[in-house]
């Protein structure tokens, strides 16, 4: 936290769920009266493009975007997103990747290749850097699906919410149908 406000960036590729793992998150920071700022950008989300949600909350929070060295966490869907949004990291902040590789679409047509050894750089660049396998607990779970909330259980152990209001928050956002699956996916990240 930097002035009483913490800075959280969501990315992914479009498809991930980033979108409802951020509502998640600022529906529990609105249960605990925090004021909250959140900008969302799709850029070709449903092309497999890269989004990225920004997350800020805090006694009083006036803009809702994260500057540059500013994160106190990232929580990446995907380890090339990670890579591309690690200097938002500030010195001492976290960051989460899932360690699923999506090939952009500069790799699919073959113009360019998925860079190699992603874990090394962010490790050599970070000091707090947590590397989490979510796709196959998803499949293990029976539904793919769940991943982004797999994933925002794995970022609720560093926030300081209880297990209670991210469940109560998942259960306002998450259709009915989809609910208890999704309670499974996030207590499994949660308790990983």
């Amino acid at each position: 936290m930097s002035n009483n406000v913490t800075n959280v960036l969501i990315v992914g590729v479009g498809g991930q769920g980033t979108i409802l793992a951020s509502r998640i998150l600022t529906t529990v920071i609105q249960q605990n009266n925090y004021d909250v700022k959140l900008s969302e950008i799709h850029g070709m989300a449903q092309r497999g493009g890269s989004v990225v949600t920004q997350v800020r909350f805090g006694d009083s929070v006036n803009s809702p975007l994260v500057e540059l060295n500013n994160a106190d966490y990232i929580l990446s869907f995907e380890l090339l997103e990670g890579l591309r949004w690690l200097p938002y990291l500030k010195k001492d902040g976290v960051i989460i990747v899932n360690k699923q590789q999506i090939e952009p679409m500069p790799v699919i047509i073959g113009k360019q290749q998925y860079p190699d050894q992603i874990e090394r750089i962010i490790n050599d660049q970070v000091s707090k850097a947590v590397f989490f396998e979510a796709l196959p607990i998803a499949e293990a779970l029976g539904n793919t699906k769940v991943l982004n909330v797999i994933l925002i259980g794995v970022l609720a152990r560093y926030l300081p919410f209880s297990l209670e209001d991210w469940m109560k928050a998942i259960e306002e956002k998450v259709p009915a149908k989809a609910l208890e699956i999704n309670k499974k996916a996030f207590l499994a990240g949660y308790q990983a």
